[in-house]
């Protein structure tokens, strides 16, 4: 019976139950409501309270604001107001001035007027003596043609004359003592320029020759030098470029080559061989190119050291190994790498004493000759030679121009190069510095005697001195004193045109008169 009563009596208790449930929980739900709406009713008013202090401070920012700009307008005003205050002073001041010059200049005008009133005055009157002076000047023309007996033209003419040899000889005098002024000071003046740089410059003579001596310790060395049917000597000179010389002299071999950078590898090498004691031919072409490689370095260490004695820097390897290569070389028994230090000496000091740049002319000096170090590989004058090489490792326009134009072959731009021009010619001129051949030499005096005989009034020439001075006598008929002086600068001026030779050579012209009387 109880299975089937349980479902009854559970619903209504299940609907009661729900019931209750329902009805405790809408009245809590009613408390939260008003909770809830009493908690947003004190947000709100709080958010008001907020709204309103930040709407406060902002407008009391705003007006704080506004009164710093109104207090900046009013002081950017005052300053405008003050700027055009200080503008109209100074207008009114210009105004004033203006009026002041204004007035002036009127009254200039005016005295200006006044001037030039009295000066058409002056211009009327002077107008008028002039024609009356050119009327007395034409009567007393007249009067004087009818005294003299000659003409206006006449007498102009026989004054003319008359001033002008007056005039020529008082300009010949005039001449001739500045000349010799000029003479006088410059001698004075280049003399201690060139003995002062001369001092300060030390120099060997010349001592170049065409062969080397190589001393040996005995003379059985010659025949293993030889070799066996003259095999050695022959591998030598061919390997060298060298004429090998064994003859009678005791304890010497001679080395015979116009060009010395062969002669040194020659003697070098053989005195290689001749220490060692191996000269065959296989040893001798090896031992001859070691010593050649070997030179060609020392060659450019020896233009490295000469660069720096002379404090030229930043030369291209090419060219300081050029210079070395001028030890090599010879001019008239003067070495070249020499000849161009004591150029480069000279340049530099005159240079400074004239107040020239003293780096720059000596880097020319030294370069001068280094067209001597190519004028066997190439054909043409050394100076252009020169010239061409340092114009190709940009060297300064004023070196290029110094090294092409230190023999004329291209214009003297730069006073560095006329330095440079003469101190090759004190370099060369200078006693014991270059030996000259005797054909040359008679050649040399017998132009200088054929040029100085070109010149009319000329009876006889002697060069004398080596070539030094020549001595021009004169027919006294025909060159009277003033013209012997001028045929003297005319003989030296075509002297240096038109010859080439080391220093100077003194022209004397001398004029004698003899009158001769027989007693009988």
């Amino acid at each position: 019976m109880e299975w089937y009563i349980l479902p009854i009596v559970g619903a209504p208790l299940a609907a009661v139950s729900f019931y209750l449930g329902w009805f405790l929980n809408n009245k809590t739900g009613h408390k939260s409501v008003a909770v809830a709406e009493e908690r947003a009713e004190r947000i709100v008013q709080d958010a008001e309270k907020e709204a309103n202090n930040i709407k406060r401070e902002k407008l009391l920012e705003v007006k704080d604001e506004w009164y710093k700009k109104k207090v900046e307008f009013d002081e950017e005003l005052n300053q405008k107001r003050q700027k055009l205050r200080n503008q109209e002073k100074q207008i009114t001041i210009r105004e004033e001035t203006i009026d002041k010059k204004l007035d002036g200049a009127l009254a200039k005008e005016k005295e200006n007027r006044r001037l030039e009133a009295e000066l058409s005055d002056m211009k009327r009157s002077l107008e008028k003596r002039r024609d009356q002076v050119a009327k007395n000047e034409r009567e007393q023309n007249d009067k004087l043609e009818r005294l003299s007996g000659l003409t206006a033209e006449e007498a102009k003419n026989m004054l003319v004359e008359n001033m002008v040899e007056e005039a020529r000889a008082d300009a010949n005098k005039m001449v001739k003592e500045l000349y010799e002024q000029a003479k006088r000071e410059a001698k004075k003046k280049s003399r201690a320029l060139v003995v002062q740089a001369i001092q300060r410059t030390a120099a060997e003579s010349a001592v170049e020759t065409t062969v080397s001596v190589l001393n040996i310790q005995s003379d059985d060395i010659k025949g293993r030098i030889i070799g066996k049917e003259g095999r050695n000597i022959r591998a030598f000179e061919a390997a060298t470029g060298v004429d090998v010389i064994v003859d009678d002299t005791p304890e010497a071999v001679i080395l015979s080559s116009f060009d010395q950078f062969r002669r040194e590898v020659a003697r070098v090498a053989l005195q290689r061989l001749i220490s060692d004691g191996r000269i065959q031919p296989a040893r001798i072409e090896e031992v001859v190119v070691k010593v050649r490689e070997e030179l060609e370095e020392e060659m450019y260490k020896d233009g490295e050291n000469v660069a720096m004695q002379l404090g030229v820097h930043g030369l291209k390897p090419d060219l300081v190994r050029y210079i070395g290569k001028m030890k090599y070389r010879s001019s008239y028994g003067q070495n070249i790498l020499e000849h161009s230090m004591e150029v480069a000496y000279l340049t530099g000091i005159l240079a400074d004493e004239l107040g020239l740049d003293a780096k720059l002319a000596k880097r020319a000096g030294l370069l001068h000759d280094v067209g001597k170090a190519l004028d066997r590989e190439i054909e043409g004058p050394h100076a252009l030679i020169g010239y061409d090489l340092v114009k190709r490792y940009k060297e300064h326009p004023v070196v290029c121009n110094a090294v092409g134009s230190h023999h004329e072959d291209i214009p003297i731009e730069h006073p560095i190069a006329a330095l440079v021009q003469a101190a090759d010619a004190i370099s060369g001129a200078r006693p014991g510095a270059r030996r000259e051949p005797i054909e040359g030499y008679a050649k040399r005096l017998e132009t200088l005697e054929t040029l100085a005989n070109s010149f009319d009034g000329v009876s006889k020439t002697y060069a004398i001195q080596a070539g030094r001075e020549v001595r021009v006598i004169v027919e006294h008929e025909r060159i009277d004193d003033v013209c012997a002086d001028k045929l003297a600068g005319d003989i030296a001026q075509k002297i240096e045109s038109e010859m080439e030779y080391p220093g100077q050579i003194k022209v004397t012209v001398i004029r004698e008169v003899r009158k001769v009387a027989y007693a009988k």
